[in-house]
């Protein structure tokens, strides 16, 4: 009893910083947890008559209809390779431009840089892809331009081998600024002591970036790291925003997802809710156990990791 008041008379005494979490809290409650409750279709044939809870169970056959699908297997492997790119090509260029911005020394030239790297991330990706139809389309201004001088038009939209590159670019445009915003904050944070120290000794700006800003950087650097390979089979991880507002059937076999994937499936085609469930818990899991992976590949390799 005594240790129940003890936790109760901390809770008055810290009230406004419960205060200030409590709509993060209820957040997570509403749109995070309360839905875990509808993982049940995973398990049921839906009948909207009986609700899900009243629905009949039938066991594993709503993942043994979706590993039969061959487009169910092109969308896990294009989730899969469109992950790993952003994994090896979008995610260091942050961190290579935080480096490159924090030599700039004259501050009005650096906020500058900042504004003009950061400000794409504000636009919607429906903005982004309708500037990107207007520009790359069958009636774009690449095409006018290629008219204009008597060559062949072409529509990078429609064409499956093309069609990642331009996601890949087209995502670093967009968020790469934003995605700077970590590790600047993380290198702001260094001892200014370090810097003239090291200048004292004599290292230069390539050597202090080597051996004062980047070991610094690190241990942040391999949080974002594992977050993102747990993040690989999600709509983060994938894109779903960015490929649904871009995508095109002639582009399926190369550019289909599993969350693009559920979506035709539920909303366009009309399939079984039991089946599109399956698939987003079947990713679930697999996210799950690539971010245990992770941290654990981390740790061993002497950082610190996630928990």
């Amino acid at each position: 009893m005594n240790r129940h008041n003890g936790v109760w008379k901390r809770v008055v005494e810290h009230k406004y910083l419960y205060v200030l979490v409590s709509p993060l809290l209820v957040f997570y409650v509403l749109f995070e947890y309360m839905p875990l409750y509808g993982l049940m279709l995973a398990f049921k044939e839906f009948n909207f008559a009986k609700g899900i809870w009243g629905s009949e169970w039938v066991g594993l056959a709503n993942f043994r209809e979706i590993f039969r699908l061959d487009d169910f297997w092109t969308a896990f492997r294009n989730t899969i390779i469109i992950a790993a790119g952003r994994l090896l090509i979008e995610f260091p260029v942050p961190i290579v431009v935080a480096l490159l911005l924090n030599e700039v020394r004259r501050a009005g030239l650096k906020k500058f840089y900042q504004v003009v790297y950061t400000f794409p991330h504000f636009l919607s990706w429906v903005i982004v892809s309708g500037i990107l139809v207007n520009f790359l389309g069958s009636f774009g201004v690449l095409n006018q331009l290629l008219e204009l001088f008597g060559l062949e038009k072409t529509n990078l939209l429609v064409q499956p081998d093309t069609f990642r590159g331009l996601l890949y670019g087209s995502s670093l445009w967009k968020d790469m600024g934003w995605g700077t915003i970590i590790y600047l904050a993380a290198i702001a944070g260094i001892n200014p002591t370090l810097y003239e120290a090291a200048s004292i000794d004599g290292a230069g700006r390539w050597q202090q970036m080597l051996h004062i800003t980047w070991p610094s950087l690190r241990s942040t650097v391999v949080i974002l790291f594992i977050l993102q390979i747990g993040n690989t089979m999600s709509s983060g991880g994938g894109g779903f925003d960015q490929i649904f507002n871009l995508y095109n059937p002639a582009v399926y076999e190369k550019a289909d997802i599993l969350d693009t994937y559920v979506y035709r499936r539920t909303f366009s085609i009309g399939e079984s809710y039991g089946t599109s469930t399956a698939v987003g818990l079947f990713k679930s899991v697999i996210n799950f156990v690539l971010l245990i992976a992770a941290n654990r590949m981390a740790k061993r390799m002497g950082q610190e990791g996630l928990y």
